[in-house]
């Protein structure tokens, strides 16, 4: 069981408040997302899960018991930080059996949890091996490994990918998707990444400014967002504001819609503008066009496309595809 409960977690440093009143309520077995940009508190809220921070008020509940006055070691939890923390001295094996030869299991049950993590992990062939002698992914794994050896009520991930490169990133994002498959455990993970967010989570907690701007599913999110923050938020590239009245909307402060949701002609369209700029990036092409109505757009094109700054176009947004958000929404603070 891995079951979390957050009732009206409010965090302070001094004068400064931090997290505002958070709620929140997780399954066993889901995997949530806590994300947001620099600052919004993300890293807060999973430092207060595990026990590395206090309260200023409000309870933490692990499997229905208030844990708050437990330590980290009390509460059944293991974190996977963004540095690997790994021992450089020791190896592998040694490195992933360390807290548990500390808390006096027996031999054979240390070997027995080692052997699993290696073989979920793919690190069967480095357990000799220090942490100098492996790449950066392997040394994250090597971290993972080390915490699922625990067997823990849940595992808190604080940006584990930051240090990674990009094609390491999607690989070892990979086998943190395929590791809950496998474990079926609760996990809570951290980033500013909102890729990582939409592709890993069963739940994404979206932070801002310490409060809670909107919890849901990935696609609910990116099809249905609260309020201007989470648009802009989700989704890359990031949604297109505009303001409503320039385009002859009445019925909102602003409408959005997604780069992906415009389409193109040279000859007719919606919203008249000229190309700023073009970014050919393979499989999509995306189009910079400043509209005389609806100003600066960003278009998302599938495939190669061979438009020229300074050519004229017009723009079209997909009528199904346009959110609307009141003068309440509209503001991405």
């Amino acid at each position: 069981m891995g079951s979390l409960k957050l009732n009206s977690i409010h965090k302070s440093f001094g004068s400064v408040d931090v997290l505002h009143d958070i709620d929140l309520q997780v399954p066993d077995g889901e995997f949530v997302v806590f994300v947001g940009p620099s600052g919004c508190g993300k890293s807060t809220l999973l430092r207060i899960i595990a026990g590395l921070e206090t309260t200023s008020s409000g309870t933490i509940e692990i499997d229905g018991n208030i844990v708050n006055a437990q330590s980290p070691t009390e509460r059944g939890i293991a974190m996977v930080f963004q540095t690997y923390a790994l021992y450089p001295h020791l190896t592998v094996r040694d490195n992933m059996s360390l807290g548990l030869k500390q808390a006096k299991f027996p031999k054979a049950e240390i070997a027995e949890r080692v052997n699993m993590a290696t073989t979920m992990l793919s690190l069967e062939d480095y357990l000799d091996r220090r942490p100098a002698e492996l790449s950066g992914g392997q040394r994250q794994r090597v971290a993972i490994g080390r915490a699922v050896v625990r067997e823990p009520t849940l595992f808190l991930f604080d940006e584990p990918l930051s240090n990674l490169d990009a094609a390491l990133r999607v690989n070892t994002r990979l086998e943190i998707a395929r590791l809950h498959d496998e474990l079926k455990s609760t996990m809570i993970y951290v980033t500013h990444d909102q890729t990582e967010a939409m592709t890993l989570a069963d739940r994404i907690v979206v932070l801002n400014q310490g409060r809670v701007a909107q919890v849901g599913a990935p696609m609910e999110l990116y099809n249905n967002p609260a309020n201007m923050f989470v648009a802009g938020f989700i989704g890359s590239p990031k949604m297109n504001f505009i303001n409503a009245s320039d385009v002859g909307s009445s019925k909102a402060a602003t409408i959005g819609v997604r780069p992906e949701h415009l389409s193109i002609d040279t000859k007719k369209g919606d919203w008249k503008g000229s190309v700023t700029h073009v970014e050919h990036l393979g499989a999509d092409t995306n189009i910079y066009v400043n509209c005389e109505s609806a100003g600066p757009l960003t278009v998302r094109l599938f495939g190669e496309h061979s438009y020229e700054t300074g050519q004229m176009i017009f723009a079209t947004p997909q009528a199904n595809k346009v959110i609307e958000f009141g003068a309440d929404e509209a503001t991405l603070q």
